[in-house]
């Protein structure tokens, strides 16, 4: 026993072993460092400072995991000392223990292809100390060591799914730049404003007929199917354009709605790749309900599932009801087609409003779409972890049968939530009845908050009610000041 200890040591371990092994782990680590360091001055440089500020939220969630794993690591030889009775180790088992202890380790212990066959000495220590008291470990040193393996997998699939969801959402919204170039680079002529209203009308038309169109169940039927196909068309996308800018920047007809989405859409992406606390306790929650017999990981991946397809429902729910709310003012399609004074425009377009989203929070969509991606990301990750770690036949594994319906569940939630789903929330979360952050660009933003709190401190010395007015005053609906703001930052 002793000379196998001495031998397992890095006292007698060779000098070029543990060099050679240091130099990859440290050289592995500093590639990827100095990637996410070139990533950051790139997106500087290009002054993309909502991803800049997403990729700083992914390299912290990265230093959380790592952190975790040190924790372990620091930690699991006193963990592994903790004993318990071995009672509470026989109960909410994820696989069945046989009886005969020799038969379940060959098997539900498949090869590992990454942990070593043979047994920790230590672990042995911790095993003979805690039988001479009656008891057994709380954790074994290996099942730990399955830990690590996991937070690394996690983190991987979790950066991985980031960057698909970014690229996915945002090739799909760089395909409406076409819509929003044919309306801002067109002239003032008649001809040119005729396009423009012919779109609107077809908005409009395309939700009023037939009183049959303005069933609740009709219409949530139809907005369904349409997020999976031609979810936001030209039209839709005009109509809903033409109404955020008339009602929250008249004075810049010119605005360009394409690039404010684009920038709201890396705001959400910050927020997306951010694993807040409920997230993590969801995974507690999953570890704990992952027994033996109750199929949890198969009957969890309906719930992304089932929580996208409300989401786009939703969504396109929405669209539904403004277009309902234009028709209902029994404006003539044909008349504001043919229509050429402006104030008879001006009744044909849509009123963003916050009541058409739940709790009149258009925000709490963007919290679902958050957990949904996670909550895949998650479970892709749990996956390759039992695949990697106990092979494909575990127990945890479960049958074929329920392995490939959650692979093609999963990977259904990723592209639609990615590429249909994050971008029609950039679009109709615009029809709320406030502006979101993205409507200037950060040293405007940043310029605009200085001003706001230099204008609350001197308020706070008059003894005025400070936050109220200065909410007011910071209103861009009737300021003409911060509209002129925005044009020049924009253009």
């Amino acid at each position: 026993m002793g000379e196998a200890e001495e031998s397992n040591s890095l006292e007698y371990t060779p000098t070029w072993v543990v060099a050679t092994v240091c130099f990859v782990i440290v050289l592995i680590s500093l590639l990827a460092e100095r990637g996410l360091h070139k990533l950051g001055k790139w997106l500087t440089r290009h002054h993309q400072d909502a991803l800049f500020e997403a990729l700083q939220k992914l390299k912290e969630e990265l230093m959380l995991l790592g952190f975790i794993s040190l924790l372990l690591t620091v930690s699991q030889r006193a963990i592994s000392r903790i004993c318990v009775p071995p009672s509470l180790t026989n109960s909410m088992l994820p696989c069945k223990r046989s009886d005969d202890e020799s038969s379940h380790n060959a098997k539900y212990s498949a090869p590992s292809i990454i942990h070593s066959p043979g047994r920790l000495l230590s672990a042995d220590n911790a095993v003979n100390n805690c039988a001479r008291r009656g008891k057994v470990p709380l954790v074994s040193l290996e099942a730990l060591h399955h830990l690590h393996i996991f937070i690394f997998v996690l983190a991987v699939v979790h950066v991985i799914f980031c960057v698909t969801t970014m690229f996915l959402g945002g090739a799909r919204i760089r395909q409406w730049k076409n819509w929003e170039d044919s309306i801002r680079n067109s002239s003032t002529s008649e001809k040119d404003k005729k396009h423009e209203h012919h779109h609107i009308s077809l908005f409009i038309r395309k939700h009023e007929k037939g009183y049959w169109r303005k069933s609740a169940v009709v219409s949530w039927t139809i907005a369904f199917f349409k997020q999976f196909f031609g979810s936001i068309t030209k039209s839709d996308y005009i109509a809903l354009r033409k109404g955020f800018i008339t009602t929250h920047c008249s004075h810049l007809p010119n605005f360009d709605f394409h690039k404010y989405m684009i920038r709201t859409l890396e705001i959400d992406f910050k927020r997306v790749v951010t694993i807040s606390w409920y997230l993590w306790l969801f995974i507690v929650l999953f570890l704990l309900l992952n027994l033996e017999g109750w199929h949890t990981y198969f009957w969890l991946a309906f719930l992304p599932v089932i929580l996208l397809l409300l989401i786009g429902a939703k969504l396109e729910h929405i669209i539904t009801r403004l277009g309902h709310g234009v028709a209902e003012k029994k404006i003539d399609a044909i008349a504001i087609e043919e229509a050429r004074a402006a104030n008879a425009i001006e009744e044909a377009r849509v009123q963003p409003s916050d009541e058409h989203f739940w709790l009149e929070r258009p925000a709490i969509i963007l919290d679902l779409i958050q957990f949904i991606l996670f909550q895949n990301s998650f479970e892709m990750a749990f996956f390759f972890w039992i695949w990697s770690t106990y092979g494909f036949h575990s127990c945890i594994m479960e049958r074929l049968g329920y392995i490939v319906p959650r692979l093609i569940m999963g990977v259904f939630v990723q592209v639609l939530c990615s590429y249909s789903t994050l971008p029609l929330y950039a679009l109709v979360s615009q029809m709320g009845t406030k502006i979101r952050k993205g409507m200037f660009r950060e040293e405007v933003h940043t310029m605009l908050e200085g001003w706001a709190g230099s204008a609350k401190h001197k308020m706070d010395k008059l003894g005025l009610e400070s936050s109220q007015t200065v909410q007011e005053e910071m209103s861009v609906n009737d300021d003409s000041v911060i509209t002129n703001i925005e044009f020049s930052a924009t253009n």
